[in-house]
């Protein structure tokens, strides 16, 4: 089961997660490192693999959510997704992710907004990426 890609993006990452990872048009060029939480260095004006997730995640879950808002007639003011991307020791012995997202829904009844994002939710390539294999909890608020 394949997907007909309509964009590839490509980048390029070296030295792990104290290194640089650029996209290949460099709009995208980051310096990393391991954050001092994690026993890294934690240095200044470096990002992590997580907040990179993080970023991508919110940004294609909101449009999610408002393509599926067109799709159930159900239209908001506006969707805010903010994300939050934890890494930690796993079961087995090595790493895993949680996301929790807080998706701000204005101009919507709670319930319809609750429609929107689990519509949101089934329709997101990144969600669908990591069902069943990264715990996400998603709290909806509505302004």
């Amino acid at each position: 089961m394949g997907i007909k890609a309509l964009y590839t993006a490509h980048a390029v990452a070296t030295g792990g997660r104290n290194g640089h990872a650029q996209s290949e048009d460099g709009i995208v060029s980051v310096n990393l490192s391991v954050p001092k939480a994690m026993g890294g260095l934690g240095k200044e004006g470096t990002t992590t693999p997580e907040h990179l997730f993080a970023v991508g995640y919110a940004a294609c879950f909101g449009s999610a959510c408002e393509f599926m808002s067109r799709q159930l007639k159900l239209i908001p003011k506006s969707i805010e997704v903010k994300s939050a991307v934890g890494i930690g020791p796993d079961e087995i012995g090595g790493f895993g992710l949680e996301v929790a997202m807080e998706v701000k829904v204005a101009g919507l009844s709670q319930a319809d907004a609750e429609k929107v994002v689990a519509a949101g939710h089934q329709a997101c390539p990144y969600s669908n990426a990591i069902k069943g294999n990264v715990a996400v909890t998603i709290k909806v608020v509505t302004a």
